[in-house]
């Protein structure tokens, strides 16, 4: 599935269509979107309204006529014409207008490891809409690698963790090609999802759709460890009366109430380790796991891991833009593949 480094030149743009955000990183330029994967829509005439940011604050206070729709879920697109008219709008006419002056528009886009041929397809079709003739897929766990500085090229481990909105991917990298990898059907939205059910169990709490996020940034400092603050206050609205309220959560609840789906990522790893040579098992002890990805950044997490692996871990300096950043290196040609010199007979 993943392209050829003498193919992703040519390419002219490159695009990541995340389930929580949509990147685009034009050849030449730079980063030039980094928006929520979100589009608000008129269902009265099929009008679009907003897209991106303000889509995204819209989300829970629209009047019923109005729907904040999400065309992307766990990296797939699953509305192609709405993904193609988020796309425009998040380009913009002048980005557009210089895309379209290229003879032959070439793209570049990210897609899960296991992305069936129909998840492909979307992403190609999803692209063609814009006017591109040709459309590189590249695994989001090599592009992410690199974006980060991995030595995928090199004949060692490298192991990367992609922590996305609707799944988390584990691999271990090297000679540029992925040798083992699993993905686990749970992200940052599971986690969100399990302090909304705790909350709404326990504590009778129906919790705004922007709160959650502010909530896991409460447990900053130490975060998912014991060290982190022993309480935080939440507001929101009772389940019996529909009246605001405010609570104090113990965080320690919380913490236990997210094991279930951080457990089923220290499962995934270790399913990876099982069935990585024994060699690179060996390179990984030093080198360690690198994550990636907008949930890497969940206070506690990478503590959490390195606890339940004895490996070192480590969160890359942007974590959140790293696959879009290595489909850029590849795009300018900064990245060059391992040289071999074919041995004499």
């Amino acid at each position: 599935m993943t392209a050829s480094l003498e193919q992703l030149r040519r390419c002219h743009f490159a695009v990541d269509l995340g389930a929580a955000r949509t990147r685009v990183y034009v050849k030449g330029t730079g980063l030039v979107v980094d928006q929520p994967s979100a589009a608000a829509v008129n269902t009265r005439t099929g009008a679009l309204i907003a897209v991106g940011e303000l889509a995204e604050k819209m989300t829970g206070r629209t009047p019923h006529y109005i729907r904040v729709v999400r065309p992307v879920s766990g990296g797939t697109v699953v509305d192609i014409e709405m993904a193609q008219r988020m796309l425009r709008h998040l380009l913009g006419d002048k980005m557009r207008r210089a895309l379209r002056r290229k003879p032959i528009l070439r793209a570049a886009a990210c897609t899960p490891h296991d992305a069936d041929p129909l998840a492909q397809r979307a992403a190609i079709e999803t692209l063609v809409g814009l006017g591109v003739r040709k459309v590189e897929l590249v695994d989001t766990l090599i592009a992410a690698a690199i974006g980060c500085g991995l030595p995928v090229e090199q004949p060692e481990a490298t192991m990367i963790m992609v922590c996305g909105a609707a799944a988390t991917q584990v691999a271990v990298l090297s000679l540029g090609s992925i040798v083992t990898a699993e993905r686990l059907p749970v992200g940052g939205e599971a986690v969100d999802q399990a302090i909304v059910q705790h909350l709404r169990h326990e504590h009778e709490l129906i919790l705004p759709s922007q709160s959650v996020r502010p909530l896991q940034l409460a447990l900053s400092g130490n975060g998912l460890t014991a060290q982190g603050p022993a309480s935080t206050e939440i507001h929101g609205r009772d389940v019996a009366t529909g009246l605001a309220r405010s609570v104090q959560v113990d965080t320690a609840a919380v913490r236990d109430a997210i094991q279930a789906p951080l457990t089923a990522i220290l499962d995934g790893i270790g399913k990876v380790l099982r069935a990585c040579p024994p060699d690179l098992v060996a390179d990984l002890a030093d080198r360690g796991i690198m994550m990636v990805g907008g949930s890497a950044l969940l206070p506690g997490l990478d503590q959490m891991l390195r606890q339940a692996t004895g490996m070192p871990v480590h969160i890359a300096e942007r974590p959140d833009v790293c696959a879009v950043q290595g489909l850029g290196a590849m795009l300018e040609g900064r990245i060059a593949p391992l040289a071999l010199d074919p041995l004499g007979t």
